[in-house]
């Protein structure tokens, strides 16, 4: 009995904890669940079928001491019908024994039919009804009260007594009856009195005693400790609280002061076992805030990631837009002090100096101004500390016996980390720029290879055509991770909305969700939505930036679909302000065939090396403040001739110098006005080019045929003359030139024909 009082007590007032421990029993029980029929796992589970008799105990049987009780204060109850009552019941316990749960439900709909309408019909008195109804009415009620088992203790319980006050109410009523008088007042007085009771003044007396209890414990809370408030918090013993307590965040946040490890214990509690999840990101976000506000200096940014690292996903929603963020930060800003020159910090912390002007932009579009306020606060706090520390490492690394290390081979250049590390195609920006100003417009068709740019120019346009011009870049290889039509679009609406933020100048594009929520083709929303942006901005144009265009081929592959070629062509036809800009690594004649029904009438532009002029600033001045005794000139020479001032060879040839001349100036105790690098010194880190860069090489590599690969592993050896077809489309690669006078034919980057002698002596 003391088990049963327990079960009960957590059906009603802790169903998580209930729920928790019907996992333990058997992993598929739940408390709504009828326990029989999983009968047949009885023999192996004992306590399975303890808790299946309890189950009976409590629904099925407690009710019958009710009914007794009720038959002692309701006079017309004969106790004649009490026995047809006990015959239902008895015939009931028979079918809730059964596993078959769509039956119970079924069988038990039927019955309440037949509880309630078999008076209708009758003008007479309760008491003049025909004796075989009344008698037929009391099977039915016995009945539904043994099948009140399959909807779980604290349903069944209140069911069961329900349905005993309705026989009381029934049995007392004397009054003339009508079909719909007698289903409503049955109904009413049985069910709603049992309900009203059970789910409205029961929890509605609960709640007031809570929220009084709330009370005395927040006073108690004002005069002493906080921690020991936690354990006698109501949610401890009613996990389901219907109605808001005051004071419980505010409690939970002042005894994390105290006790972080109480306060989270709790935090977790509220979250796992009640329905208080408000009240626990409630104080999440306070506790968050004020980690966060209480940063000062560097070392607070970076160990306030360390100090929430014990939130648990997913995030309150209030903190779910900016604080992810503002602890990438935190993390980034870690990697700078870590970092093992004052230059590296320098450099590495114009990344969360960047983050940070992005989420400002983000927060000043919010519609909630409460965050915007907030984390727009902290964010500025957290810029203006980092800003004020960044110089202080620049002037550092001007007094550091080290060379800094300013150039970043491998990635796209990004103008918010890069800055001036970009150099040239200012030729490159001026035809965009003039092609984009003709009516109509052209198809723009940007080509060059592998890591000569393309994406560093095109993340730089913004920054280099009018104001008129907004250019607006699409990762395709990013976007085309979407297996569905709906997912690649919605992606491209993101990444031109996250382009938006990165421009010179903000621009407010419409909600695209508003526009997808309404449309059931996601490219008509897509289509639409750019007509929106149109009617806002009738005096800009959009130069839509496909970057690695040629990946849509594999979604279209993927899906069978041309939905998103289609759009692409609808866009061409009938937006004008709309201009496509196709960027790819592949000529045109290596694009699969259906590319050329929509690339028609294009204007190709073709990215190529930097101009010599280019390279050597890129090389002797690569950022402001760069020392401009680094390289003799013949080494310069040197650097421009292995890399035929290929931009990202360029980059890492002059990266791998600055790590040979640290490396002296570590050795050797040298000052780095007396280092300079030599020409010996650039075919010193040739085999460390190829070693690091060996990605770049290989992907050039294996996109070759094999009677390419043979080619150009005989003219690495030896030269030759002859222009076969072979020869002039490796021209076309930009791998081979031919020389006008003599015709020799030779590689045009010299870094290339050394790694094709390297690979083919370790071959050999």
């Amino acid at each position: 009995m003391a088990e049963c009082i327990r079960l009960l007590y957590w059906a009603y007032f802790k169903p998580y904890s209930f729920a928790s421990w019907l996992r333990e029993i058997h992993p598929e029980l739940k408390p709504q669940d009828n326990p029989f029929r999983m009968r047949s796992e009885f023999a192996n589970n004992p306590r399975l079928a303890r808790y299946a008799w309890q189950v009976w105990l409590l629904t099925a049987v407690l009710p019958v001491p009710i009914m007794l009780l009720v038959y002692r204060f309701a006079r017309p109850l004969e106790l004649f019908n009490i026995c047809f009552l006990l015959l239902g019941w008895l015939i009931g316990l028979y079918f809730a024994f059964q596993d078959n749960q769509k039956l119970l439900r079924k069988l038990q709909q039927v019955i309440w039919i037949l509880v309630v309408i078999p008076f209708g019909g009758t003008p007479v008195s309760l008491s003049k009804l025909p004796s075989w109804l009344i008698q037929f009415w009391f099977i039915a009620c016995g009945l539904a009260v043994a099948l009140d088992v399959h909807w779980g203790i604290a349903q069944g319980f209140s069911l069961g007594a329900s349905w005993f006050l309705a026989i009381f109410f029934a049995a007392r009523m004397d009054l003339p009856k009508t079909w719909l008088l007698v289903w409503l007042l049955t109904l009413i007085a049985g069910f709603g009195v049992a309900f009203s009771i059970v789910f409205l003044l029961i929890p509605w007396l609960i709640w007031v005693s809570e929220l009084l209890w709330m009370v005395c414990i927040y006073l108690f809370s004002r005069r002493g400790s906080k921690v020991w408030c936690l354990t006698y918090l109501p949610s401890r013993f009613n996990e389901r609280i219907f109605l808001p307590l005051p004071f419980m965040a505010q409690i939970i946040v002042e005894a994390h002061q105290e006790n972080p490890t109480a306060a989270r214990q709790t935090i977790n509690y509220l979250l796992t076992y009640t329905n208080q999840e408000q009240v626990a990101a409630h104080a999440i976000a306070e506790i968050a805030t004020d980690y966060l506000k209480r940063c000062l200096t560097l070392e607070d940014i970076v160990e306030v990631g360390a100090k929430l690292s014990w939130i648990p996903l997913p995030l309150p929603k209030r903190l779910n837009s900016a604080l992810p963020q503002l602890l990438d930060v935190s993390q980034d800003v870690q990697a700078a002090m870590k970092a093992t020159s004052p230059y590296s910090k320098y450099r590495l912390l114009y990344e969360p100096i960047a983050d940070l002007h992005q989420l400002h932009k983000q927060l000043d579009v919010s519609k909630d101004a409460l965050l915007a306020k907030t984390f727009g606060s902290i964010a500025q706090n957290w810029l203006d500390i980092i800003e004020k520390a960044q110089p202080t490492y620049r002037e550092a690394s001007l007094y550091s016996a080290e060379i800094r290390q300013v150039y970043i081979p491998g990635s796209a250049l990004d103008p918010a980390t890069a800055k001036e590390r970009f150099k040239g195609r200012d030729y490159l920006f001026r035809q965009i720029e003039k092609l984009a100003d003709e009516n109509p417009p052209p198809v723009l068709l940007l080509y060059g290879r592998r890591r000569t740019g393309k994406t560093s120019a095109l993340k730089y346009l913004p920054n280099r055509v009018a104001a008129n011009l907004v250019p607006l870049l699409v990762d395709v290889q990013g976007a085309a991770i979407a297996t569905t039509l709906s997912g690649l679009a919605e992606q491209i609406a993101r990444q031109i909305m996250e382009a938006t933020q990165r421009l010179p100048r903000r621009l407010d594009f419409p909600d695209p969700d508003a526009i997808f929520r309404v449309s059931t083709d996601p490219f008509v929303a897509l289509y639409n939505w750019f007509g929106e942006i149109e009617q806002t901005f009738p005096d800009k144009k959009f130069l839509l930036c496909l970057d690695e265009f040629p990946r849509l081929g594999e979604f279209v592959e993927l899906t069978g679909s041309k939905a998103p070629l289609n759009f692409l062509r609808s866009m061409i036809q009938h937006r004008q302000q709309w201009i496509l800009l196709f960027s790819s690594s592949h000529l045109r004649w290596e694009l699969p065939p259906y590319w050329s029904d929509y690339l028609i009438n294009t204007i190709s532009l073709q990215l190529d090396y930097l101009q010599e002029s280019e390279a050597r600033e890129l090389i002797i001045h690569p950022v402001d403040d760069f020392p401009d005794n680094i390289y003799e000139s013949a080494a310069v020479d040197r650097i421009i001739y292995y890399t035929r001032c290929q931009p990202y060879l360029v980059q890492l040839v002059c990266h791998e110098i600055i790590e040979l001349l640290n490396h002296y100036i570590r050795k050797e105790n040298r000052l780095p006005k007396t280092t300079t690098a030599t020409v010996e010194d650039v075919e010193t880190i040739i085999p460390k080019v190829l070693e690091r860069g060996d990605q770049y090489f290989r992907e050039l590599w294996i996109n070759l045929t094999p009677e390419e690969q043979n080619l150009l592993q005989h003219i690495a050896q030896s030269s030759i003359s002859d222009s076969t077809k072979l020869v002039r489309r490796l021209i076309k690669k930009g791998i081979l030139q031919q020389d006008e006078q003599s015709q020799e034919i030779s590689f045009q980057v010299p870094l290339v024909q050394k790694y094709i002698l390297h690979e083919f002596e370790l071959e050999n």
